[in-house]
């Protein structure tokens, strides 16, 4: 019988069990199977160290970007009490409190040479720019008068305070422009175009500008930003030129490819201190993106309407103009132009007793007569898209005494 057994397994080897082991023929597959799948797991696990590697420097790029445009850890809790829920999220308008800060040098502390308070209208894709000048006569915190932009000597959350109990209206988002970064975030954009009013030489700024369109370098910008002794409405006349420097930023970066913008927010996040993080401004730019793609850009600019104010010997303050403030905020509030006179405010905001009323203001409520003699009010700045009348700019000598000029001490706070 193992004689048989034997001859039977020498006619068929592929009758036992192990023949696929020694019949290579026929083993082939099974072995090409296991090959693929040992390089489809290998590929796998290099795919997601790849994955994981880019998670993890795309996480460390974000988190150096959010140290770096942060708010203060001391100065955190505070502003977070005095910002109004501003979710990126949410769909309705809100207000944001832009401040430039400027170190000059030599200079050790940054100053408020600017107070802008934005509508951010998301959905609508239209932002209202507001200038606050930075001498307006205020009542502080402490009760004592002084100049609104001094608010930002006790901290972010204080000048939120300020500005809000000034305009009327609950602010969402906190930012803080550096000065000495506008150089860099406009090279980084490319330049800027910007329609300049009238012909500027100014000779304390380094800068001479022909009336019209220009394409700005980020030098000339920053030039442009800090000009006032050679522009009409000098301090007034400045904060118009810093609108249109923060409008057209804003218009590069909303336009921006997806490629490009990772290195215009590296850019911007040296520049700026916010509440915002990484991912809320990435929500609320591609939501504008959106909106605009449907319906354009709309941006609005104006200054509150205000004038200097000279009774108070050795200090320099600007006052409002109570009544056109209060309408001013009231079309900024529905979404009008907030310079646009004609415009029909609606009843919402007509009824609204805050929007506007300038609670902590400290000019004279009577204020008519104050205007008519002034040496300088908003009126005087060169109107934005050329106009007939001949806004020629005051020499330096005139705008020495300017507003902004007092001391560092009577005004709570440095001027340039």
């Amino acid at each position: 019988m193992a004689d048989q057994d034997a001859r039977d397994e020498l006619r068929d080897p592929l009758s036992q069990d192990g023949a696929d082991e020694r019949s290579p023929r026929h083993a082939a597959p099974q072995d090409a199977g296991s090959r693929r799948r040992r390089i489809a797991r290998r590929v796998a696990v290099a795919l997601v160290a790849v994955v994981a590697a880019v998670g993890v420097a795309a996480w460390a790029w974000v988190s150096s970007l959010e140290s770096s445009m942060g708010v203060a850890e001391e100065d955190r809790a505070a502003l977070d009490a005095e910002l109004a829920d501003g979710s990126a999220a949410a769909t309705e308008p809100f207000y944001v409190l832009i401040i430039g800060s400027d170190a000059r040098k030599g200079e050790t502390v940054s100053r408020s040479d600017t107070l802008m308070l934005a509508r951010v209208d998301v959905g609508a894709a239209t932002v209202s720019l507001v200038s606050v000048p930075r001498d307006t006569m205020v009542v502080n915190q402490y009760g004592a008068t002084d100049k609104i932009n001094a608010s930002f000597v006790d901290g972010p959350a204080a000048a939120v305070r300020a500005v809000a109990e000034f305009a009327g209206v609950d602010i969402s988002h906190y930012v803080e422009v550096h000065f000495s970064g506008v150089r860099d975030v406009v090279d980084a954009l490319g330049g800027i175009t910007v329609d300049v009013p009238e012909d500027i030489s100014d000779r304390k700024a380094k800068l001479e500008l022909s009336a019209g369109e220009q394409v700005l370098d980020g030098d000339t910008a920053l030039r442009y930003a800090r000009a006032r002794f050679g522009v009409s409405g000098g301090d007034f006349g400045r904060a118009q030129a810093q609108r249109q420097i923060v409008e057209a930023i804003a218009r590069e970066v909303l336009a921006s490819s997806p490629l490009e913008l990772p290195f215009v927010v590296s850019e911007l996040a040296q520049s700026i201190t916010t509440d915002l993080s990484v991912s809320d401004i990435a929500a609320y730019a591609t939501a504008f993106q959106q909106a605009a793609s449907e319906q354009g850009i709309t941006f609005y600019s104006a200054t509150v309407p205000s004038y200097a104010y000279d009774e108070i010997p050795g200090v320099s303050y600007v006052a409002t103009m109570y009544d056109e403030w209060r309408a001013m905020m009231q079309r900024m509030d529905a979404g009008l132009d907030p310079a646009d006179e004609t415009a029909e405010i609606p009843a919402e905001q007509l009824a609204d007793k805050d929007l506007g009323a300038a609670a902590n203001a400290a000019g004279p409520r009577d204020y008519a007569a104050l205007v008519e003699i002034s040496g300088l009010t908003t009126e005087d700045v060169a109107p934005l898209g050329g106009d007939d009348e001949d806004a020629s700019a005051l020499g330096d000598e005139a705008l020495s005494e300017d507003v902004g000029d007092a001391s560092a001490e009577a005004g709570g706070a440095p001027v340039s």
